[in-house]
């Protein structure tokens, strides 16, 4: 599943082609069909359609592309720059076994390197016969030069068996015929880069600049996890994360721009420099991603966030296409949130035709000479000329200084009567929102269902 991790290094290869002027290439490396299923497949791409990481090319499937890969496997083999290697599992094990007896790095020998003539009764993989001398010096992006013994790399298999080819084959395949100038990725993928390079320096390709991105850990130092936070990206957008606003964290995680925590999309691709990445692991931190958010949901135009209130409000059985009370509701609400689906389940009062009132809050709020007051607000409220917040709040301002009382003795128990709770926006912006008419129906019924009766 496209979880945190991969997300942070697409959108590491994103900005760079945005800043650059290039193109962004997506790539579905999916020879592997245990991992590659339709699911995993399907929330990577609806997971970068979300994050709005739109890609200039693509999705190009591996599995799609086979015959272009048997086309360069034949010429290897005809150069002599792959071969076919007969040996069985059995005796790989037992080799293996015998290098860690001997305390050696267990290695593929060569066995089958110069064998020419078929073995019965097995089907071969295909090899890449690495050069045997020499060094890959790799001139990483993020950790400069990084040196590796042709000596200490072993001949990989390129294709299996049956004749599918195997990822590091794939991507050198693509990368030459994509003409990909960058490759952005994972540090786990260093090890993997000093084969690539021979293969491509085989196949007479010009080689791309390489970056490796460091690991995004948990909290706790360990390798991010399901229990860090290591879940569909997906996840995030059911939880009520703005697309943004996770970006926005995942590019501080080993990238910086001075002092600047919150960074617009447009601020990300103007200031994004692949040089700038840190080589140390980042650790994941849910709180600073929840701070973030809420930081994105102040900062946005409220009709912004609207389309990502609704999709909320749509998942506990509520919508609304009332653009005016759905925007006031984001004003209300967002710096009271730290995601839209909190907000959307702190609104429901807002979209709902009955409330339920809390008992706790009616018993606190309702009782002793309550619905005596709130008969003088719901009078107060419906001789009103004109229903807004600043005629609401100069109507119970008046009002508590008539009764020599508090304004606050007076807004708890509307506040009750109107939303069924005790938590609300103030609550002038909670009636103007609500409308007249449905302000002085709650009044009513709180006032019909309390012990006093209506007053």
């Amino acid at each position: 599943m496209l979880h945190v991790g991969g997300v942070r290094t697409a959108l590491f290869s994103w900005l760079y082609a945005r800043h650059s002027g290039g193109k962004f290439i997506l790539r579905v490396e999916d020879t592997d069909r245990e991992r590659s299923t339709k699911d995993a497949v399907r929330v990577i791409l609806e997971g970068m359609e979300w994050l709005g990481l739109t890609a200039d090319e693509g999705p190009y499937y591996q599995t799609e592309r086979f015959a272009r890969y048997r086309a360069v496997l034949a010429d290897m083999l005809q150069a002599g720059t792959a071969y076919r290697c007969y040996c069985t599992k059995q005796e790989l094990d037992a080799l293996r076994e015998k290098q860690i007896a001997r305390k050696e790095k267990p290695r593929y020998t060569g066995i089958c390197r110069e064998r020419t003539a078929p073995r019965p009764g097995v089907d071969p993989v295909v090899r890449f016969r690495n050069p045997t001398d020499g060094t890959v010096v790799v001139q990483d992006l993020v950790h400069g030069p990084v040196t590796f013994q042709n000596a200490e790399l072993d001949d990989l298999i390129i294709a299996r068996s049956d004749g599918t080819p195997t990822y590091n084959f794939s991507v050198v395949v693509d990368d030459m015929d994509m003409k990909i100038t960058h490759v952005i990725r994972g540090d786990d993928h260093l090890n993997n880069t000093p084969r690539q390079v021979n293969m491509l320096q085989a196949l007479g390709a010009t080689l791309p600049a390489y970056a490796h991105v460091p690991m995004i850990l948990g909290a706790d130092g360990a390798k991010l996890s399901k229990r860090h936070g290591a879940v569909s990206v997906l996840y995030y957008e059911e939880e009520g994360y703005l697309p943004d606003a996770l970006l926005n964290y995942l590019v501080r995680l080993g990238w910086s721009h001075g002092d600047q925590e919150v960074f617009t999309r447009e601020e990300m691709i103007a200031a994004f420099d692949i040089h700038d990445v840190n080589k140390a692991a980042s650790a994941f931190n849910p709180e600073k991603l929840l701070w973030l958010n809420q930081q994105h949901m102040v900062r946005s135009a409220p009709a912004a966030l609207v389309p990502y209130l609704r999709a909320q409000l749509r998942r506990i059985g509520l919508d609304s296409d009332d653009q005016a009370l759905l925007e006031g509701v984001v004003l209300a609400q967002r710096e009271r949130a730290k995601t839209l689906k909190e907000m959307a389940h702190n609104s429901r009062f807002f979209f709902v035709e009955r409330i339920e009132i809390d008992p706790k809050a009616a018993a606190k709020h309702l009782g002793g000479d309550a619905p005596s007051m709130l008969a003088q607000v719901r009078d107060q409220l419906r001789a009103l000329p004109h229903w807004n917040a600043a005629a609401i709040h100069n109507a119970l301002t008046d009002l508590a200084a008539r009764l020599q009382s508090g304004l606050g003795k007076i807004a708890q128990p509307v506040r009750v009567a109107v939303t069924g709770t005790a938590v609300s926006p103030p609550i002038d912006v909670t009636l103007e929102l609500l409308g007249r008419g449905r302000t002085l129906a709650r009044i009513d019924a709180a006032l019909a269902s309390s012990p006093a009766g209506s007053a």
